[in-house]
């Protein structure tokens, strides 16, 4: 496995579907076309998943429609899944690497408690 330690994955891929990496302190241009292009893909999800829910709504939706929408779908999950792993990898490891032996004082709360 390839050691991406100080390494930022990039919301592209390689012509040959490689994952690409930038290196450096993420001011570069190249990680500022990356935090545009991830931006771009986010908001493109988010509308994608609007008109999703018109679709499924109309129940004279086709079958052609709904392959269609499920095909821009997988794309739109497989780009925003690209940039969760992308931006997790960036985050600082936690100081305990013993996670089993801390003490969880989060307490959930849902909507109503607010």
């Amino acid at each position: 496995m390839l050691s991406t330690d100080g390494l930022r994955l990039l919301p592209w891929s390689s012509p040959e579907g490689k994952p690409c990496y930038v290196s450096g302190d993420g001011t570069g241009y190249v990680s500022r076309l990356a935090d545009e292009m991830e931006s771009t893909q986010l908001d493109m999800s988010a509308e994608l998943l609007g008109h999703a829910a018109d679709i499924l709504a109309d129940r004279k939706t086709t079958s052609a429609q709904l392959r269609f929408l499920a095909a821009r779908m997988a794309e739109a999950l497989r780009d925003v899944l690209r940039i969760a792993e992308s931006r997790g990898a960036r985050l600082p490891t936690p100081p305990c690497d013993d996670l089993d032996n801390v003490e969880d004082n989060d307490e959930p709360i849902s909507e109503r408690d607010q």
